[in-house]
């Protein structure tokens, strides 16, 4: 394989001291990866530079070297050494894959965090995202109070005062909504300290939350004529084109979340009898819908025509290497730069807005709320209630006339 990208030169590669013995596996990764034959090339002519600074470095051997000391050999700005860069991330990628990488040293924060996650995960069976979320506050919480520095002293002398002082520092970049929710992950982890006795009892009933009010703010809806030139302005003639019309139909049919989208595999989606098994990490089951012909017909071009052929399971893979399924934020930033291309308004920050837009649709079209609520995944129908004040006509049927009093 290495032979046929650089016949001629691929025996300089493989004598390297260090690197040598790895360049034939680690080209056939990047194939793996989704990488051409051009960016694969211009990395290898790379190599021979890295094996010289890793053997100055005094390195005999990969094994053991971690991939905090191989990302310090690259320039500060990777503009400065471009292929350098690209070949030192893609060969800290690799061989961590491989299992060759040094772990890192657990520093006493992360222990505690490690036991927090085991706590949320075993006793209290929160979903992924909500472990991380949980876990991320945590660990804020921990490095502004450089827990590292003095582990020693644990955290028996937290109090109000510092936890008021994290939340200030904290509610500089959140809005309320954020904020609230930053505040419950505290008050969680405060308890789960409590229980161990590293923090005193009843330290989570001292915080405040900020206040939000039921029905403060609209969930954000579009015109369902917007929502469908949106849908038709999408250029299927390119890869991401077929890829972000497939991930866009779908949310705007069905009402999907960006995280439900994501979390779709081949497997899901069941041809043979016309539906789709939708995985719901808030929910134990997975919803089941029809496959219409429409969506069908997206899912077939892009599938046939611009998934790239890698051995992910996932529906929608990345365009550009290295290959990979995409996330959810990954998603939100496909509209997003549709939205900056004017398909929509700039006020559209996310695809959530082709849901809400999906929910009013289905109300005007005399959808019950059950059906609605079912169909979006809310659990409450009180969440499913506040699609009806953007019901504009009926509400302006329903209003009553103003009392007015008759002049003598």
């Amino acid at each position: 394989m290495l032979a046929e990208l650089c016949p001629r030169i691929h025996a300089r590669f493989t004598s390297l001291r260090l690197l040598g013995s790895h360049v034939e596996e680690f080209v056939a990764w990047l194939q793996t990866q989704g990488y051409p034959p051009l960016p694969i090339r211009l990395r290898l002519r790379a190599l021979p530079r890295l094996d010289a600074r890793l053997r100055r470095l005094g390195v005999r051997r990969l094994e053991g070297i971690s991939a905090a000391q191989l990302l310090e050999l690259t320039p500060r700005d990777s503009q400065d050494d471009l292929y350098l860069s690209a070949l030192v991330r893609s060969l800290v990628r690799y061989l961590d894959t491989r299992g060759v990488l040094a772990g890192l040293a657990t520093t006493p924060s992360a222990q505690v965090i490690a036991a927090y996650r085991a706590y949320l995960e075993r006793v209290r069976g929160l979903a992924e995202s909500t472990l991380t979320q949980h876990c991320g506050t945590a660990g804020d919480l921990l490095t502004f109070l450089e827990f590292d520095r003095a582990p020693a002293a644990g955290l028996r002398a937290l109090g109000p005062r510092q936890i008021e002082a994290f939340l200030q520092a904290a509610g500089i970049r959140l809005c309320r909504a954020s904020l609230q929710h930053t505040v419950a992950h505290l008050r969680s982890f405060l308890r789960f300290l409590a229980s161990r006795g590293e923090v005193g009892v009843g330290l989570d009933s001292s915080i405040d939350t900020p206040r939000l009010y039921r029905g403060e703010l609209l969930p954000r809806a579009l015109a369902w004529e917007t929502v469908q030139a949106f849908l038709a302005a999408i250029d299927r003639s390119t890869p991401k084109g077929r890829r972000d019309y497939a991930m866009f139909l779908l949310i705007a049919t069905y009402g999907l979340r960006t995280s439900e989208v994501a979390a779709l595999r081949l497997e899901d989606l069941e041809w043979r009898v016309s539906r789709i098994r939708v995985p719901r990490p808030k929910a134990s089951a997975p919803l089941i819908i029809p496959l219409t012909e429409e969506v069908g017909a997206a899912l077939v071009d892009y599938v046939r025509h611009a998934r790239p052929e890698l051995s992910y399971r996932q529906v929608f893979l990345r365009v550009r290497a290295p290959g990979g399924p995409l996330g959810p934020t990954a998603v939100t930033e496909a509209f997003q730069d549709r939205v900056r291309r004017g398909a929509l308004p700039s006020r559209c920050q996310g695809p959530h807005c082709l849901r809400h837009s999906l929910a009013v649709h289905l109300l005007r079209q005399g959808a019950s709320l059950k059906a609605i609520g079912d169909l979006l995944g809310h659990r409450s129908p009180e969440s499913t209630c506040v699609y009806l004040r953007l019901h504009v006509a009926d509400l302006r049927d329903a209003a009553l006339p103003l009392p007015h009093q008759e002049r003598p």
